[in-house]
Parts: structure tokens; sequence; C-alpha cells
């Protein structure tokens, strides 16, 4: 399955279809709940491999990986949500996103699903918390095949004085 999704990425990569990848996103699962991320900060999808742990940091900064000559800062998405930690399987794999503001960071997730088209129609807002505020972590809920995906905000994921201190 991560042969064909990465398959679908690499089949936007020409400058043209940048504007193609906006409605464009990588559907992963954490536990039971899906979650979807814009495949536009998506560079690859890989499989879990050696992580070199740094000591003193977060604990939902797992280490850094040599992903074929470059060291990647790698986070696990659950710990960072908040969710309880759980035992990777052959399941378990790292999204590469790349990001303006961040650079490369891997994101450790318990499973991806698809690559799906969503209208920005069929996004909405984020639910309110009890403080009135969004969740941080989601920039939107999207209804897709009569299921709510969360529709995760890279930027806040990433967001973190650590993770790029781990990567530099």
């Amino acid at each position: 399955m991560k042969s064909q999704i990465t398959t679908a990425l690499e089949a936007f990569t020409d400058d043209e279809d940048i504007n193609t990848l906006q409605h464009k996103f990588i559907v992963f699962r954490l536990g039971r709940e899906e979650f979807a991320l814009e495949a536009q900060y998506v560079n690859e999808i890989v499989g879990m491999q050696h992580i070199t742990v740094v000591p003193n940091v977060q604990s939902y900064i797992k280490g850094v990986i040599n992903l074929r000559g470059r060291i990647i800062p790698v986070l696990d998405v659950r710990l960072r949500f908040g969710l309880e930690e759980c035992t990777y399987n052959d399941r378990t794999c790292i999204i590469i996103t790349q990001h303006d503001a961040f650079g490369a960071t891997g994101l450790i997730v318990d499973a991806v699903v698809e690559v799906v088209d969503i209208d920005g129609s069929d996004i909405s807002d984020p639910p309110k918390t009890n403080k009135g505020n969004q969740s941080r972590f989601l920039q939107g809920m999207a209804k897709y095949r009569d299921i709510v995906r969360m529709i995760v905000n890279t930027a806040t994921i990433l967001a973190d004085d650590e993770v790029g201190a781990v990567s530099e």
C-alpha cells in the first residue's frame, strides 16, 4: 500500500501540477481515528527504520533518521497529540514532510490509508474546546465518503523549538 501512495504522490511532481495538490490529502490512522495531511507538504512515505535517539528532548521527538544521507528529525504523532504510546508494527510508517518554515521532518503514524481529493467546500472549522479555542493541531474537519476526517495543521505539529534544534 505504501508504494501505491508514494506512486500517487510522484504523479504530482511537476510545477504545473502544484495547484492539483491543493485538494490532495494523505489520510493516515492513529488508533481508530483517521486524519488527513495536505499532500503539498509530503515528500514521501517510508517504512519504519532505525531511529537514533537524541537525549533530553520532548518524549514525542523520537530522534533522527538518516534518509539517503539526510539527517531528519522524527516525531511520533500519537505522542504529539497526547495519545497513548503503542508498539510499532509492519503498518507503522514515517511520513516525510517538507515545510518552508521547518524543513524536512518525519511523522510516525500507525498506518497510511490513502490519498484523497477533498474539496474546500467539504471542510469546516475544527470544533472549539471548552476554553473557546480551536484545537491547535487541527485546521479543519472534512466529510469524505460519509467519514469525518480531521485535517492536521502541519505547521502547529512541527512548531516546536526542540524539533528545529534536533534537525540542526
